[in-house]
């Protein structure tokens, strides 16, 4: 079964490494379908009235080059990212989490706004004797921000942290024709805007664990989503200083 989702960001976390090495150092989409399974009592936390930004005044806010030490910072390319509509789950429960895995801003939002973000490797990276693969392990992470109207953001991140819960256990995640099978969904911790979550994922790719982090908070209407893997299969970290330099943004 190939894990087609990872492999993807995977191939992109390796290109830009690579041009990390010789520079020495998101696009937007609405989505019209709701997939966000929401606990109605999340929506007496904010007003019905509330509206969701625009893709341009999102732009603005999601985590840029020149707010972040340590990464490289780019638009995500089209080719790079899987598409709203493109991913569900074999148990309706877990979509939300399937869609924050994916790179894809959970729920119905608004707009949304997503990046790519590469770790710049240290010096001595490149030679730790156990990292066979050197600078090209470095983490590698899809920031996507999107934002909602009414209690949509209350109820998305609802939907998530019931995610978190009910696929603990595993789940498929369905993308563009092909299964990925998430064996374990572990919970993290980890303090950000309004609420946080975070998740340690351990999947499959060609018979061996690959195992990403993924992180979302809320500040307001907005949420904001980092999903971190690296061509090694390991992520033994969650990206920090992305997640804060963001949160700095919404406040």
């Amino acid at each position: 079964m190939r894990a087609t989702l990872f492999r993807r960001t995977a191939v992109a976390a390796t290109a830009a490494s690579l041009a990390l090495l010789l520079t020495a150092c998101g696009g937007e989409e609405k989505k019209t379908d709701d997939s966000g399974k929401a606990d109605a009592s999340a929506s007496a936390a904010a007003k019905p009235d509330v509206k969701a930004l625009s893709a341009a005044e999102l732009e603005k806010l999601v985590v840029a080059q020149a707010d972040v030490q340590g990464y490289q910072v780019k638009k995500a390319e089209a080719g790079d990212l899987l598409n709203p509509g493109d991913v569900s789950a074999d148990k309706p429960a877990c979509e939300p989490l399937a869609e924050a895995l994916s790179g894809v801003a959970p729920g119905s939002p608004g707009a949304s706004a997503r990046r790519k973000a590469v770790k710049v490797p240290s010096k001595d990276s490149a030679a730790t004797p156990e990292n066979a693969l050197g600078v090209l392990a470095t983490p590698a992470t899809t920031v996507t921000l999107g934002s909602y109207a009414g209690a949509g953001a209350q109820q998305t991140f609802a939907a998530l942290k019931t995610a978190g819960t009910d696929c603990a256990g595993g789940f498929t995640l369905l993308a563009s024709g092909e299964r990925t099978t998430v064996a374990k969904v572990a919970p993290e911790s980890v303090t950000a805007g309004d609420e946080a979550l975070a998740w340690t994922l351990t999947t499959k790719m060609e018979g061996k664990p690959f195992i990403a982090n993924l992180v979302v908070f809320r500040k307001g209407n907005n949420l904001a989503g980092f999903m971190t893997l690296s061509l090694s299969g390991k992520v033994k970290e969650m990206p920090k200083a992305l997640v804060d330099a963001q949160a700095a943004k919404l406040r």
